[in-house]
């Protein structure tokens, strides 16, 4: 299992700031991961409601008030991913 969210900070748009429980942190643009979706992402889709998301404190994961969250390991994985060249 991978470190868990501990914090996140709304960035820009859809962009988030997360701080884990290893103590380090990442950033990630979720804009790919929730636009031009439908069913529960299409909350997602307006910012103000977007930048509603908080961390889940069992789950240490992303959540918004709808229900929606995202797998912590793959946010881990995706703001840890070393910039090939």
């Amino acid at each position: 299992m991978l470190p868990r969210i501990t914090h996140v900070h709304v960035v820009d748009a859809f962009r988030v700031s997360m701080m884990f429980s290893d103590g380090t942190s990442g950033e990630i643009d979720l804009a790919p991961w929730i636009l031009d979706r439908d069913g529960v992402f299409l909350a997602l889709q307006d910012q103000g409601y977007f930048a509603r998301v908080r961390v889940h404190p069992e789950a240490g994961t992303l959540v918004w008030p709808n229900g929606v969250d995202i797998d912590p390991d793959i946010l881990y994985a995706a703001s840890h991913a070393a910039v090939v060249e």
